[in-house]
């Protein structure tokens, strides 16, 4: 969506970040090549712990032992880049 974005406002002719800033959700492996800033999520690690808990769900169902709902917490972390700007005066 954010590299979307990026080209809509080059369309429009915005300046980013001057105009407009933008910023991305899971620091796909591009944000840095389009020095876009982001919220890097380990995504990998949340497949993973998705799809244990759907399976343990689905096992649950299936007559196993009881299931609870997990909830985890990962960390994310901020890539500023050059997106992001103080707004304008």
């Amino acid at each position: 969506m954010a590299f979307g974005i990026l080209k809509a406002a080059r369309d429009l002719g915005l300046d980013v970040p001057g105009d407009v800033s933008v910023v991305g959700i899971d620091d796909h492996e591009l944000a840095e090549f389009f020095e876009l800033t982001t919220v890097a999520q380990p995504v990998h690690e949340q497949g993973r712990l998705a799809a244990r808990e759907v399976l343990a769900a689905l096992d649950w169902n299936a007559g196993g032992d009881h299931w609870h709902p997990q909830q985890v917490i990962l960390p994310t972390r901020l890539a500023v880049r050059a997106t992001t700007g103080p707004p304008p005066s």
